[in-house]
């Protein structure tokens, strides 16, 4: 081979690995720009992490959540509260519901960010059904869990320093992957979670109360099997202190569904609607009990 046919092949050589190389690049660069807005938080993108790794600041946030449906994905998409107010690095669960409304099973994708575009890089996941690519039988309706902490550096940085307000925005598209689906199902068969409880608790439940001491409401350590109303010291209203209830795990669900519905005249102000975060808050209560008899 002569040298100006070697130096033709070496130059067609390269063209077509640059080529093919380019057609790789533009074949995954969604992928790779998703993966790395996940790694550094850029363009409002939450990052992904293992565990919540932070020290809990006094300084609190409000965190704002806003839900879409694209067009031909005919399901309905929903937060369970439209906001929740944290501490800054405080392990963090909420809810969102799903619901097929079609009668064939459907696979959505679920895109995300947050608002500013500033605090993706301190806004953290630990575990999010926008992880997978979601299968919803026909007519299924589904609570999801989303475990989530603000890292308390967004106070330190100048840049972030005025950020009191975060708003997580979801769209569930049709996935293009259905064959790699999990299924929704898996929310519902799964038995309620003591330890996303104990993160519930600690944003819905601790302004009134803690477990070892009155705070507003009653100590809760133990309270599962205990007569209502039985608190040495504490004053409870005299609907509660007389009503007899033991408090079972589906007393307290009652209870947290609508204290003045199930106990007139109690003063417990503050109900918690969602079937889901109701059996994880007594599911912890529960484990923070001795063994009913």
């Amino acid at each position: 081979m002569t040298r100006r046919k070697f130096r033709t092949y070496a130059t067609l050589a390269g063209l077509l690995m640059a080529v093919g190389g380019m057609t790789v690049l533009v074949s995954y660069s969604v992928t790779l720009y998703r993966l790395f807005c996940q790694v550094t938080g850029a363009g409002g993108t939450p990052r992904r992490v293992a565990k919540d790794t932070a020290t809990v600041s006094n300084t609190v946030m409000t965190v704002f959540f806003n839900t879409n449906v694209a067009p031909g994905l005919p399901w309905r998409f929903r937060p369970v509260l439209p906001k929740v107010r944290l501490r800054l690095g405080a392990d963090t669960v909420v809810f969102f519901e799903a619901e097929n409304l079609s009668d064939q099973p459907i696979v959505g994708h679920a895109t995300f960010n947050v608002t500013p575009d500033k605090a993706g890089p301190y806004f953290k996941k630990i575990q999010c059904f926008c992880f997978e690519e979601e299968r919803l039988d026909p007519r299924q309706r589904v609570e999801m869990a989303v475990d989530f902490f603000v890292d308390p550096k967004i106070a330190e940085d100048p840049n972030t320093q005025d950020v009191t307000e975060i708003t997580l925005s979801y769209t569930f598209f049709r996935s293009a992957k259905p064959k790699r689906a999990a299924d929704l199902s898996r929310f519902v068969t799964a038995p309620p979670d003591p330890v996303a409880g104990r993160k519930l608790f600690a944003t819905q439940c601790s302004r009134c109360h803690t477990l070892d001491a009155a705070r507003i409401g009653p100590p809760l350590a133990g309270v599962v099997g205990r007569r209502a109303g039985s608190v040495p010291g504490y004053s409870y209203s005299a609907a509660l202190a007389r009503s007899g209830i033991v408090w079972t795990p589906a007393a307290l669900e009652r209870w947290l569904a609508g204290p003045q519905a199930d106990v007139p005249g109690a003063l417990m102000p503050m109900a918690v609607p969602d079937t889901a975060t109701r059996q994880a808050i007594v599911a912890y209560l529960r484990q923070r009990s001795a063994p009913l008899d």
